[in-house]
């Protein structure tokens, strides 16, 4: 898939990958889904089905909030307060911890609220202000949004997909 350069082409990207993402969420059996015995996201860890969720919902919870303290005229710390972009690892444990006391039926339940305030938050958008201007750097809103859900939703998928097969679940 392209990457998207307007609101309408990162809307259909979000709906598109995350359908796809629920529909090989939904097939996995909930007493599967917290064996750690996928690859992680730092190199030589494993993680469960339900990290691998809690780390979306923890992407997709940080760009709610880069927005919100935007729009308030706050100081934004990127990519979280604490963490520097060499510490993506460090920042998925936290993620993983972040919602490991929610039951996961309600950790799926708040995946796609996130979600949805994010179609919400770009739906508000216009094109200039999505992709016309620098939002972080030389990026724009938009492809700040795609990097941390359309992408991650394809990327966990094809990591589900992989891990459903070789737990004979395929």
């Amino acid at each position: 898939m392209a990457i998207p350069s307007d609101r309408k082409s990162l809307l259909a990207a979000i709906e598109t990958s995350f359908a796809k993402l629920m529909d090989v969420i939904e097939a996995i059996p909930t007493d599967r889904v917290g064996e750690a015995t996928m690859e992680g996201h730092s190199a030589g860890s494993q993680i469960s089905v339900r990290d691998a969720v809690a780390y979306l919902v923890g992407w997709n919870e940080l760009v709610l909030k880069w927005q919100a303290r935007r729009e308030a005229g706050a100081a934004v710390d990127f990519p979280e307060t604490g963490y520097r972009w060499d510490e993506l690892g460090r920042l998925a444990e936290k993620f993983y911890r972040d919602y490991d006391d929610l039951p996961y039926p309600e950790l799926i339940d708040r995946l796609r609220r996130a979600k949805n305030d994010i179609v919400a938050l770009i739906a508000a958008q216009s094109d200039q202000s999505l992709y016309g201007v620098p939002w972080y750097g030389k990026w724009p809103l938009g492809r700040m949004i795609q990097l941390n859900t359309s992408s991650p939703y394809a990327n966990t998928r094809a990591r589900l997909q992989k891990w459903r097969k070789a737990a004979g679940l395929a």
